[in-house]
């Protein structure tokens, strides 16, 4: 399975939006959802509550580019390298992994170094999440009708 730019050209790029662990607050999760779809991306969102493992499955079942873990609990540290070391395993370690929610910037930068492409905080603002998503899987940036 690649992922890579190419395959991208000729289909709409999938991304899992996940909630993992026993956070239930998923108003965030369900906003960047929408902006992705509104931004021509294909939306796969987990609903509460998932493991690793469920996410992991979902996103391989979906033949996903993407999996956008939405995370407010605490338990990122545990969780996303989880995801990671699962993906590795089933050997779909090209599927990119962004974290958004409450994740200090030390622990941010460690999951970086693990392999996390991008970590947003509350307030990043939508467009440029879409963005940088867009560049990390080589697409290009829509073209702006003048006003």
């Amino acid at each position: 399975m690649s992922h890579g730019t190419i395959v991208l050209m000729s289909r709409i790029p999938r991304v899992v939006v996940a909630k993992v662990g026993l956070d239930g607050h998923d108003r965030g999760a369900k906003v960047v959802a929408r902006a992705l779809r509104d931004a021509g991306f294909e939306v796969i969102y987990t609903g509460l509550r998932r493991s690793p493992e469920e996410v992991v499955e979902i996103a391989l079942q979906e033949d996903a580019d993407v999996i956008a873990v939405s995370i407010l609990s605490g338990a990122h540290m545990t969780l996303i390298p989880r995801i990671l070391n699962l993906l590795k395993e089933r050997g779909a370690d090209d599927i990119l992994v962004i974290a958004g929610g409450t994740i200090p910037e030390d622990d941010a930068e460690q999951l970086k170094r693990m392999g996390v492409r991008g970590i947003y905080p509350p307030g990043t603002l939508i467009e440029q999440f879409v963005s940088d998503l867009r560049g990390m899987l080589g697409l290009p940036e829509p073209a702006v009708s003048p006003a």
